[in-house]
């Protein structure tokens, strides 16, 4: 990651721990659960700036990028720690994190698209050997076939931003966090088959939500509005942000060590998509702007 680019994610990182930290110190002392104020080598901002700064860099390998830190911006991270010491550091940039994203993530527009993506944590011939997410990943299977690990549910809106998240075990059904998901949405949205529930539809519509996907092949042909057959077409918008979320970032790999630092990696990923300038959009429907569209 060029410099430029390092300090203005900082500056905006920076600007949000000036109003979080102390409201989160303050929570911490109310609830009794901080017992002391040391200070770190490295304050939250420049932490939180590293994790995120992994997510835009061209490394593939954390380990790597944190070691090229240490050789050549040492100027910008003057009381930068060892790499082990580095990596303690990380899980307490979690509940930043988190309200980091939440803080940056997008606002729905009525019109949503939802999908799901699998999070392997392991290869699959070492499943029966893996211990670090033991109890809490589950083997699931996909289009793609059998995998070990979780399974991330997401909505976005038209302009490809990132409206809410669930991350529940690779075994779990995919309508089922749709209740939760869709909870401060409106309007129409959009999904695929695996979605279709007639339950789950009424369920939505009462909340102010139209859930909207296409028919499988031995259902009966029913009526759809015009906008809504265009726009089912343009589901393969969330499609570009799961490549963006796993080819662009590093929201899955398979070398996690630490349960904690896998939950770090994945709010880092989401943090970076929303600061990315270059999301997955539909550049054109109707008279050319997505707001143009009748919900």
């Amino acid at each position: 990651m060029e410099l430029g680019h390092l300090t203005i994610l900082f500056c905006k990182i920076d600007d949000f721990c000036k109003i979080f930290e102390p409201a989160w110190f303050q929570t911490l002392l109310e609830s009794k659960l901080k017992k002391r104020n040391r200070s770190p080598e490295l304050s939250l901002s420049e932490i939180m700036t590293i994790i995120i700064g992994f997510q835009f860099s061209h490394s593939r390998n954390f380990k790597k990028y944190y070691l090229f830190l240490l050789a050549f911006h040492r100027k910008e991270f003057p009381h930068i720690p060892s790499y082990p010491r580095f990596v303690t550091l990380m899980k307490t940039a979690l509940i930043p994190l988190f309200f980091f994203f939440m803080h940056s993530k997008g606002a729905c527009n009525g019109l949503s698209f939802m999908d799901s993506t699998k999070i392997e944590v392991c290869h699959p011939k070492r499943i029966h050997g893996h211990k670090v997410f033991d109890g809490l990943a589950k083997i699931g299977k996909s289009t793609m076939g059998w995998f070990f690990g979780f399974k991330f549910h997401f909505v976005i809106n038209s302009n490809g931003e990132i409206l809410a998240v669930k991350l529940t075990p690779g075994n779990c059904d995919d309508r089922k966090p749709v209740p939760e998901l869709a909870q401060y949405l409106f309007g129409k949205l959009f999904a695929d088959k695996g979605y279709i529930c007639k339950k789950l539809f009424k369920k939505l519509l009462e909340k102010g939500v139209k859930l909207v996907t296409s028919i499988k092949a031995n259902m009966k042909p029913q009526i759809m509005e015009q906008n809504e057959s265009f726009l089912l077409q343009k589901r393969s918008l969330i499609e570009s942000v799961i490549n963006q979320l796993k080819m662009v970032f590093h929201i899955q790999h398979t070398r996690h060590r630490s349960v904690w630092n896998f939950f770090v990696n994945m709010l880092s990923v989401l943090c970076a998509y929303c600061l990315y300038d270059r999301k997955a959009t539909m550049s054109a429907i109707n008279c050319g702007s997505p707001s143009a569209i009748p919900v």
